[in-house]
């Protein structure tokens, strides 16, 4: 195993304490009849969902391409994290406001609140250990050092290293809610302040939701690669004595580790059909040689005023790139 985890290890581990903690918070919300421990619970239970389903889309994605899909399978990857998104919404983040505001309307005192302590403080220490490995892996495959934290969300092409992490966070927020909603209703003796710290865990939820399924939506559609990818294409490109002129290229991430890269070129006008081939060959490898990622790799040649007149009418603007 290599020292810095994978995502799909990050999702493993995740899951693994998942499971723990939820059955946990389940048995310390009905001893205790805490709302917020019950929507504790639930939002474990939903991660641990969350994490299987995950786990089922990258299986998909890893797929080889066939007759029907020639692409691949890499986009699977995205439609399962867009319902990871939708669950953490609509289970998530629904049936916690659900509780919450029917603990503020009728009010049901917390019977030994330590136990939500004991529970809550065992969920911290698990939560924070998950937290901490998703958030190693997420650094180790972004650019992390050079982009601001949002940033480098945003630019991520791997939604389970971004999604564990952006759950765990939520999971270590709502602890600590939990744990205050817990002590307010016990020590004033109002049982509304617990109804009011499920409602405000269903509200995190809810924003943490609508984030990731903005951004799964973008990968889904179907996003450009990196610029470094097309900077490092275009000039291993540029590099073959055939090639007069490197136009542009077009990409599409099809999953985390499967990119689709259209290169235009212009080759020298003395290149015979044969040994145009022969060139196209030789760049294909080389630019394979570097970038494994790329699953499809098709090389046009071009005059850039057909690769300009075709971008043009494609997105209504002139240029390279």
């Amino acid at each position: 195993m290599s020292a810095v985890p994978t995502s799909r290890q990050v999702v493993y581990a995740a899951l693994a304490g998942n499971l723990l903690v939820a059955a946990t918070k389940t048995v310390a919300a009905l001893w205790t009849g805490s709302s917020a421990m019950m929507s504790e619970a639930l939002h474990s239970f939903v991660d641990s969902v969350n994490e299987v389903l995950l786990l089922y889309g990258q299986h998909r994605a890893s797929r080889r391409p066939d007759a029907e899909h020639p692409l691949g399978h890499g986009r699977e990857l995205y439609f399962w994290s867009f319902i990871v998104a939708l669950l953490i919404f609509a289970i998530g983040s629904g049936v916690s406001l659900y509780q919450g505001i029917a603990q503020i309307r009728e009010p049901e005192p917390i019977h030994n609140p330590w136990v939500n302590y004991v529970v809550l403080g065992f969920a911290l220490v698990f939560e924070g250990g998950s937290w901490a490995i998703s958030l190693k892996q997420f650094r180790s495959t972004t650019a992390r050092g050079r982009l601001s934290f949002y940033e480098a969300f945003r630019r991520s092409k791997d939604p389970p290293s971004y999604m564990v992490l952006f759950e765990d966070s939520a999971a270590l927020l709502g602890i600590l809610i939990a744990a205050a909603g817990t002590f307010a209703a016990a020590h004033f003796r109002k049982p509304e302040f617990d109804g009011a710290a499920s409602v405000l865990i269903g509200l995190v939820l809810g924003a943490i939701a609508m984030l990731l399924a903005r951004e799964s939506k973008s990968l889904l559609i179907g996003e450009s690669a990196s610029g470094e990818l097309t900077r490092s294409v275009m000039q291993i490109a540029a590099q073959n004595p055939a090639v007069h002129r490197v136009n542009g290229m077009l990409t599409a991430q099809l999953a985390p580790d499967q990119i689709l890269v259209a290169l235009s070129l212009e080759f020298a006008d003395d290149l015979r059909v044969p040994e145009l081939e022969e060139r196209v060959i030789e760049i294909e490898a080389s630019i394979r040689a570097q970038h494994s990622e790329i699953t499809a790799l098709f090389v046009k040649p071009q005059t850039p005023k057909t690769f300009s007149d075709a971008r043009r009418d494609r997105f209504g603007i002139e240029g390279d790139g």
